[in-house]
């Protein structure tokens, strides 16, 4: 029975980025997001407007993406050291990425029917109103995208947190669609171009789908497990076998938390050393964060490096 402890030779699984700031921020754009949503359907219904409903019904989507981001960090910082996760709760702040961009699509894909159903059976617009309850609407997201802002270009470069770009990218989109009801509104009100009502609804679809598409194909391959850039993978392998007659036979890398990546390295050699040896080698590889090695002493006479 071994008396000594094991944690020199036990890696930490825990590659949670704390993002305690943004969690905090995405709050307070939940609850300024669901008042104006209520404000919005309320005066959409009331006055006719399918840009300034289509607006409310998407804040609606909205809400409920700032719901899953704020249990992302909240799941993913509980969770953080539970042995049931193989390599820790990283990933959940993609995860929640991923979902807000499908919520994203499916908001575009509403506002699409919708708008086109208005082009067919146009309805009476009350442009005072419908116009004042949308100006209100784009304040709320102006202010929602400054509260969300600094963090996101102050940390999102550094650690890659999907969750707030997400969270980010909602309000971007709550803004655009209160921009093009206004815009819709007055030309309505000014010149009768009643029909740039929907209209502007089909184009604020087009250019969310556009931003959901974005957001998916930026977190799915990491959901996917997909591996690294070529070159880097190139110069960990050059690292290794100029050392020595190392031969790697086997490389996975892959994205174990929002800046952290996993790697099995298999690798035969005439002269073993020590794992320690080879993970000292890729020192400077600060992305890999776990890292595990397996070494096959090359003793055949037909064993050729």
């Amino acid at each position: 029975m071994h008396s000594h402890t094991l944690n020199k030779w036990q890696h930490s699984h825990n590659f949670v980025t704390a993002h305690e700031h943004g969690e905090k921020r995405t709050l307070q754009v939940l609850i300024l997001t669901a008042l104006t949503m209520v404000v919005e359907i309320i005066a959409g219904s009331v006055f006719g407007s399918m840009a300034l409903l289509a607006d409310g019904w998407h804040m609606g989507t909205h809400v409920a993406a700032f719901t899953i981001a704020i249990f992302v960090y909240r799941y993913a910082r509980k969770h953080a050291d539970n042995p049931a996760f193989t390599f820790g709760t990283g990933k959940v702040s993609v995860l929640g990425g991923f979902a807000s961009a499908v919520a994203l699509a499916v908001v575009a894909l509403v506002m699409l029917v919708e708008s086109t159903q208005r082009i067919f059976d146009p309805q009476i617009i009350q442009f005072n109103q419908a116009i004042s309850v949308a100006v209100l609407g784009l304040l709320i997201n102006i202010a929602s995208a400054f509260i969300l802002r600094d963090n996101h270009h102050h940390h999102h470069g550094e650690h890659h947190d999907h969750n707030l770009k997400a969270a980010y990218f909602h309000v971007l989109a709550d803004a655009l669609t209160s921009l093009l009801a206004i815009i819709a509104l007055f030309a309505g009100k000014y010149f009768g171009w009643n029909w740039l009502d929907p209209i502007m609804g089909i184009v604020g679809a087009i250019i969310i789908t556009r931003w959901a598409y974005g957001l998916l194909k930026e977190t799915s391959p990491i959901l996917l497990d997909a591996s690294i850039e070529e070159k880097y993978k190139t110069d960990i392998k050059n690292t290794i076998q100029q050392d020595s007659d190392n031969l790697i036979t086997d490389l996975h890398i892959w994205k174990v938390g929002a800046n952290h990546y996993a790697a099995i390295i298999s690798l035969v050699t005439h002269f073993p050393k020590s794992s320690e040896h080879y993970k000292k080698l890729l020192q400077d590889f600060n992305k890999l964060s776990h890292i595990t090695i397996e070494i096959n002493q090359c003793v055949d006479k037909d064993c050729m490096l």
